[in-house]
């Protein structure tokens, strides 16, 4: 199961993004994403976990907990939704 985390610290690292889940199950991948001209985390990410349980477990007590000193957005991730006018047609 994809989960998107948001509200995040900007102090906030993929590895203590890791940390939090792997309490829950095994994390298959996790990543904060950062701006792609200054590096710096946009306060969300994702993580990915295999066991569906363990995911929604981890949703279901993370959503609004706090993590460094902010209350987290934890919740399963939609698919992207794809822009009007990104179609690459002119």
């Amino acid at each position: 199961m994809n989960i998107f985390v948001s509200n995040l610290g900007y102090s906030f690292s993929t590895e203590d993004l890791t940390k939090l889940f792997t309490s829950y199950g095994q994390v298959d991948s996790a990543r904060i994403i950062t701006d792609k001209f200054t590096k710096q985390s946009r306060g969300f990410g994702f993580v990915e976990m295999s066991d569906d349980t363990a995911a929604a477990k981890a949703i279901r007590e993370l959503n609004g907990s706090m993590q460094d000193g902010r209350p987290v957005k934890v919740s399963e991730a939609r698919p992207r939704e794809e822009k009007p006018g990104t179609s690459g047609r002119w």
